[in-house]
């Protein structure tokens, strides 16, 4: 399923700059980025929502940093923990070294796909990658911002759990404790581990 825009795109991005009410500032006030990435757990407000389970995992082109490009569809047949994210965005920053952790810990079981929502693309994410040396995650983008709408457009972070299946078991809006006990043990119980 492939999600279109039906607006124009000045109505669009107004859209997503209303919509984003989990982080407190846009691109354009400038980053919240800190010379180290925060723990602050006063961020990370996010309840799981079944709400949308069973829904199919769209089909959306990510670029990667380096040019080369994903079909999120095709990761169909393995579970994957898709997470919309920003670099000016405060608790998405937060949950980074965490959904960090998280690849670690569930490598071969669940694949953790970052999805930065950034409009100016690899000129924010690359950057912020190269600082931060995440080894887990790799640096893929949504500029058209496709699935921030596809999903709601509510705020960032957004997190959907997709199964093996390709639909989607849950989603969390807002930061999260991703590496935590709890965040760890929801995610194999609900792909049924």
């Amino acid at each position: 399923m492939s999600y279109r825009l039906p607006f124009r795109l000045p109505l669009v991005a107004l859209g997503l700059s209303l919509s984003l009410a989990a982080c407190d500032r846009t691109p354009e006030a400038g980053a919240q980025q800190q010379e180290v990435l925060s723990p602050d757990k006063k961020l990370l407000t996010g309840k799981i929502d079944r709400t949308f389970a069973g829904t199919a995992m769209p089909s959306v082109q990510l670029t990667h940093t380096d040019g080369s490009t994903l079909d999120l569809a095709s990761l169909k047949g393995e579970p994957v923990l898709v997470n919309l994210w920003a670099t000016w965005c405060a608790p998405c920053v937060v949950e980074m070294p965490m959904l960090d952790n998280l690849a670690e810990e569930l490598a071969g079981d669940v694949r953790v796909l970052t999805v930065s929502q950034d409009l100016t693309g690899a000129e924010a994410v690359a950057p912020f990658f190269a600082k931060y040396k995440f080894a887990n995650l790799q640096p893929w983008m949504d500029r058209q911002n496709v699935l921030g709408f596809g999903f709601g457009g509510d705020s960032l972070p957004t997190t959907v759990l997709y199964n093996a299946s390709g639909e989607e078991v849950f989603r969390v809006a807002g930061g999260y404790e991703w590496d935590g006990e709890e965040g760890i043990a929801q995610i194999r119980e609900a792909l049924g581990e």
